[in-house]
């Protein structure tokens, strides 16, 4: 099974927690042998589930939205960024220079387009932003591709 992800970043410590033990579950509901994750290894949602599956025995495929993504992201997540790119199995590209919201939707849609279904971190709110998470969701649902929302039971984000 190849498992996309999706999800809003910069969530409280108790929300990460909860949605921490949510993916876990998510998880534990699949064959490890056969699980692949396919995430583009944000900070958030998209590094703690590729974590939790390689922790499963899973495997990883990452998806770079841009040559500057790694820089755009926070620099105390490069350590956790460079861990998960060496255990990547395979790396795909949008083939984009500049790590805009543009890119990040199309490194999004290349997620989408190789997974099987999407696990999507999601309030159930419109994005702040194109290429935020309800814009994925959308894309997937529009491409046929199911997607499992995670959110848990009274939760916000700032």
């Amino acid at each position: 099974m190849r498992l996309g992800i999706t999800g809003h970043r910069g969530l409280s410590p108790q929300v990460e927690a909860q949605v921490r033990a949510d993916l876990t579950k998510v998880i534990d509901a699949f064959d490890d042998e056969d699980l692949v994750a396919i995430s583009c290894i944000a900070d958030g949602p998209d590094s703690w589930f590729a974590q939790a599956v390689l922790e499963q025995g899973g495997r990883l495929e990452a998806v770079i939205p841009a040559a500057e993504y790694r820089e755009s992201l926070p620099d105390w997540h490069h350590p956790v960024y460079d861990e998960l790119m060496a255990r990547a199995v395979d790396v795909h590209d949008t083939g984009m220079k500049e790590s805009t919201s543009q890119a990040h939707q199309a490194g999004s849609e290349i997620v989408v387009g190789l997974a099987d279904q999407m696990i999507a971190v999601w309030d159930g709110q419109p994005a702040r932003g194109y290429g935020g998470t309800a814009d994925v969701v959308a894309y997937a649902r529009r491409v046929g591709v199911p997607v499992h929302i995670v959110w848990p039971e009274g939760a916000t984000r700032d």
